[in-house]
């Protein structure tokens, strides 16, 4: 049997087994060796607190608790093939690590109790304010850092204070000159000073409860976590999109020597959906589900390419991430190609 094949049957054994049975631990795997970097990055800034971090269904602080989940995925090299497979990739280093610092910003925050004080509830603002999964942002406002993607920051105070945070602990990163001119080098600035006045004092934090799901509490399966995670887009009606298909791709008399649409979707499947789920920050099955269906109507409408293959693939993108972008602030989908498009000014979260 090929590898291909073995790795099918193993694929296979692990969709069916619970992960708290899984015997997954930080000891020897790469986590390990990320979480040692961040307490490598804490210590050089003198902060002697160490939160605890622990494998769990997905990146994340648990609310008002200074510990830090990291997805049990990263832990098994197998497990990260998996995830690859399921989402369209998997997080590098400097992409865990930017993950690492937002997760400690919380941490920090929690544990200190800083949205308690009047200074930083006057740089942040309100740390009760509703907390909203979806939120417009301003992508040219210099209010907030940038560190991770979705202009993240702007969400809530909460994640503005984190990615101030992160930012601030970066290695190597001079935030005063990256930031000079900007407002955002306030909190900066806040954060350093605040930071400085609390490195030497190590708070009372807690271990991970069931509450808190760790691995051990992870109590279903593999195949069972990821259809939980599986959203689609609503696509009423199949000829939805076919315009705008037709316009990336041409009729089969036009371009009788050109690839099936269908087939150029599928061979750049994977760098699709990364990408889009990437800039848009919406889960890779939505992307999944618009993709397929495109690729099911550029072969049911006999599509195929017209171009450059470099030029295809951009305008494919393009459009989907529109597509998707539209869905995650309005929650409906519409066609790029009909009506008037009005311009809509972003809202900040910071401000109402």
């Amino acid at each position: 049997m090929n590898d291909q094949g073995t790795w099918e049957e193993e694929r296979s054994a692990l969709l069916g087994r619970r992960i708290s049975e899984l015997g997954l631990s930080i000891r020897g795997s790469r986590v390990e060796r990320l979480t040692e970097q961040l307490y490598a990055e804490l210590a050089a800034r003198n902060i002697a607190f160490r939160p605890t971090v622990y494998l769990s269904d997905q990146w994340g602080c648990p609310d008002g608790t200074p510990l830090i989940g990291v997805p049990f995925y990263l832990a098994d090299s197998r497990l990260e093939r998996i995830e690859a497979e399921m989402s369209a990739g998997i997080e590098d280093d400097a992409e865990a690590m930017r993950y690492l610092r937002h997760e400690c910003g919380h941490a920090i925050n929690y544990a200190f109790k800083l949205y308690e004080r009047p200074e930083w509830r006057a740089v942040f603002g309100l740390f009760s304010r509703p907390y909203r999964e979806r939120y417009r942002a301003d992508p040219f406002s210099r209010n907030f850092v940038r560190h991770i993607l979705g202009w993240y920051a702007q969400k809530h105070p909460d994640e503005d204070f984190s990615e101030t945070f992160a930012v601030w602990l970066t290695p190597g990163l001079s935030w005063q000159r990256e930031y000079d001119g900007w407002p955002a080098l306030q909190k900066l600035e806040y954060v350093d000073r605040i930071m400085h006045e609390i490195a030497g004092v190590i708070p009372d934090a807690p271990e991970p409860t069931e509450d808190d799901l760790p691995v051990e509490a992870m109590r279903y399966t593999i195949a069972e976590h990821y259809a939980e995670q599986d959203s689609t887009v609503p696509i009423g009606d199949r000829r939805q999109f076919d315009t705008d298909l037709r316009r990336i791709f041409l009729a089969t008399t036009d371009a009788p020597g050109g690839e099936q649409g269908q087939w150029f979707i599928h061979r750049h499947y994977r760098e699709i959906v990364s990408r889009i789920s990437y800039w848009t920050s919406e889960p890779p099955s939505v992307v999944r589900s618009l993709i397929d269906h495109l690729a099911q109507r550029a072969a049911d409408l006999g599509l195929r390419v017209g171009g450059f293959e470099a030029s295809t693939l951009i305008e494919l993108t393009a459009f989907g991430t529109a597509v998707v972008m539209n869905y995650r602030y309005t929650r409906h989908l519409g066609s790029t190609s009909h009506g008037s498009r009005r311009s809509r000014s972003a809202e900040s979260v910071h401000d109402e």
